[in-house]
Parts: C-alpha cells; structure tokens; sequence
C-alpha cells in the first residue's frame, strides 16, 4: 500500500473528476446533448393550405398548446452597411396578411441596418414539438399611427424600456442604465401615453417561408413557399 492510500482523505461529498481540459469539458457537455428524444407530431405536406399564414398561425396554436416557451420570440437578421449578416432575438408582435410584424428603436443597430438594406430574415424555434419556420423577404415600415399604437398596446414595462436611453449606443457604466431605467419606470407609471418618438413597427413582406417538422429518424419535412411575381404562392418540397 502506498502512502498516498494511507494519508487522510478529505471529508465531503466526493467531486467528479476534472476534465483534461475546459475545451474538452466543454466538447464533452455538447456532445452529450440530445435532440427531439421524444414523440414529434406528424406533418403531411399535402394537407398544408394554400398560402404559408394560416399554417403559420396554426403551429403557433399548436406550439402554445404543446407549452413551448416563449413561442413568439424570433430570430431577426439583417445586413451591416458592410453587406455582413447581424443577427438578434426579439419578439413577434403580429402576423398577418401583410406579413410578419416586430419593432424596435429606427435610431438602433437594426434600424439603421433595415434603412440601409430594408431586407430580413426570421426564424422560429419550437423544440418541444421539432419545429423551425423561416421567413424572408423585403421590409416595410408600418405609419407613424401603427408605431404609436404598437407602443401602447404592450406592457408598462415595455414602455418604460423604449423610454430608456439610445438603443445600441456606447454606455459608460451600468449604474448609468439603472438610473434611466428608475426614471423611466416613474415616467411609464405617471405618462402611459408617453411617446417614443423613433419606436417604429416593421413589417416582413414574406417573399418565401420554409416550415421544418423535425423527424428522429432525420427524415425531416422541409416545406418552402416562394411567391410569385405574379403573387401567387407556389409549394415545394426541400431535402433536408
């Protein structure tokens, strides 16, 4: 016996062993990871409506009813000035017969982005039921009206961020943020009808718009909708 198995050990729950290195920890948790190890709806093509809407508000229904999170939060991309793609997440504010609706600051990153280059992306992620939908197509700006209401319609909490500070630009500190953020906290309790005069409401005008039924055994169904010059939707099926 040696005398390492003689010395006193420390008392404790015993700790797992280290990995080799953080990279490999790191590699080890990814790939231990899972995808869909559960049941996932059917999802036959040939029974999809006409136009990409109503399947589009249909999965919503589904993924709310199936209890997914935060189901109306999207991926947004954009291009820089410099043609480079820029991406974020936010949340779905409509999705009607115009298109895909969300807003933010027009003085943001993004806004100046859409002025620039006034051509997006969307893309939804639903887990709990295997679901991805893409949407992509040119951007509208809704009236100063819609923006205005956009604005009222939603939370206090909601107004008093789009009453805090210049979105994307440089902060000096973080107390700096919390003392906007107290002010306009007050100014959204005593004002609700305060305005924020560059909130503007965007509006997708879906040139395509691809749904994902993800499959376990990888036989994933890729529907696209692509419309065309005439106006019309026209289907098609994409290997995954």
């Amino acid at each position: 016996m040696s005398s390492d198995d003689t010395a006193p050990r420390p008392s404790g729950p015993a700790q797992p062993p280290r990995p080799a290195s953080s990279a490999d920890g790191f590699r080890d948790l990814l790939h231990a990871q899972r995808v869909w190890d559960t049941d996932l709806p059917p999802f036959d093509p040939e029974t999809a409506p006409p136009a990409p809407l109503p399947l589009f508000h249909r999965w919503f229904a589904e993924a709310v009813a199936a209890g997914q999170s935060e189901p109306h939060a999207m991926s947004l991309a954009t291009a820089d000035a410099e043609g480079l793609p820029d991406v974020r997440t936010l949340l779905l504010h409509d999705a009607d017969e115009r298109g895909w609706h969300f807003a933010t600051h027009r003085t943001s990153a993004k806004g100046h982005q859409l002025a620039a280059r006034p051509y997006a992306a969307l893309g939804f992620y639903w887990p709990v039921q295997g679901r991805q939908v893409r949407v992509r197509g040119p951007v509208r700006r809704c009236t100063p009206e819609e923006s205005r209401a956009d604005l009222h319609a939603r939370s206090r909490g909601a107004l008093a961020a789009a009453l805090t500070g210049t979105q994307s630009e440089i902060l000096d500190a973080a107390a700096t943020l919390h003392r906007a953020a107290d002010a306009a906290w007050e100014r959204a309790r005593t004002e609700p009808d305060a305005d924020a005069p560059t909130w503007t409401r965007y509006v997708v005008e879906p040139a395509e718009a691809e749904f994902f039924q993800g499959d376990a055994r990888r036989r994933h169904i890729r529907l696209r909708y692509r419309r065309t010059e005439a106006g019309a939707w026209e289907r098609e099926l994409l290997w995954p």
